[in-house]
């Protein structure tokens, strides 16, 4: 299997500040982490190449430093990692943000270092990013594609040339074939992942380090990189000026006050219950 994993770098606090100016947010002076549903989804991919075989690429857009985020995935196990970074990129909602990374897609299997130049069979993505929590990017991606998706996938198994998940819901569940190529987006409960090996951080203690391409005499750096101008799309079809979601206005959510503790028997906290819904106009 040919699987891909995109992945994002974010802000590693609850604390985030948004840019009054661009209504974007503010990532310097903040530390940084690896998305927790993509790096589930860095972990499912190693799993399903360990038992069936493949290679798994790791893909991130983001500036220059989201390099350690890839570095990070090649030290768990990645075979290959791929930032996908351009100043022109800069302020990209969603939909401008899936639709470089599905031309990203399509160009990776043309690049030259490419060990693999049969396409992909599975993108995972993580359901969705802690610092803007909307669940779109992976399902965006797809669209661009035009492959199938499943979102909200907790399990993933192979049949011949198609997969069996465990698409999740609040209260029950569905298991889906789905023919591959196709795009999965999971959750961080799916499995916990594994640590970085010792081997592949000294591979990449040296920022300046390089490695042999297995199927021929190419080096390249550990982190490729790839710009605008190496997926073939339209600056203006990017960044925050191609960005149709516009944030107007930020705000910090409201205090509540402090509750009450009640301590009584099951009738009695009924009946205040019943007392209280009636009282906000919720019960006749």
């Amino acid at each position: 299997m040919n699987i891909i994993v995109c992945i994002k770098q974010v802000p590693d606090t609850n604390e985030v500040k948004i840019d009054p100016k661009t209504g974007t947010l503010i990532r310097s002076g903040i530390p940084v982490i690896i998305n927790p549903d993509d790096k589930a989804g860095i972990e499912a991919a190693l799993l399903l190449k360990k038992k069936f075989g493949g290679y798994v690429t790791v893909l991130s857009m983001g500036p220059p430093q989201a390099e350690i985020a890839l570095k990070e995935a090649y030290s768990m196990g990645a075979d290959r990692v791929i930032l996908l970074t351009d100043r022109a990129f800069a302020g990209s909602d969603t939909w401008a943000t899936s639709l470089a990374l599905a031309y990203a897609i399509k160009k990776i299997k043309f690049t030259p270092l490419s060990e693999l130049n049969n396409g992909f069979d599975l993108i995972i993505c993580g359901r969705q990013a802690i610092d803007g929590d909307t669940a779109q990017v992976g399902p965006q991606i797809a669209e661009h594609l035009q492959i199938p998706q499943v979102s909200y996938v907790t399990e993933i198994d192979k049949q011949d040339d198609a997969l069996v998940v465990k698409k999740v819901f609040e209260d029950f569940f569905q298991m889906i074939r789905v023919k591959m190529p196709c795009l999965l987006t999971v959750l961080k409960e799916m499995n916990e992942p594994r640590f970085m090996t010792v081997s592949r951080i000294f591979d990449i203690c040296n920022t300046n380090s390089f490695k042999k391409s297995a199927e021929s005499e190419i080096v390249y750096p550990v982190v490729e990189k790839l710009s605008i101008a190496d997926i073939e799309l339209d600056p203006e079809m990017t960044g925050l000026n191609a960005s149709p979601t516009k944030v107007k206005k930020t705000m910090t959510k409201g205090v509540k006050s402090a509750g009450k503790v009640h301590d009584c028997d099951p009738k009695e906290a009924a009946k205040l219950i019943m007392d209280k819904l009636q009282e906000k106009y919720i019960m006749p």
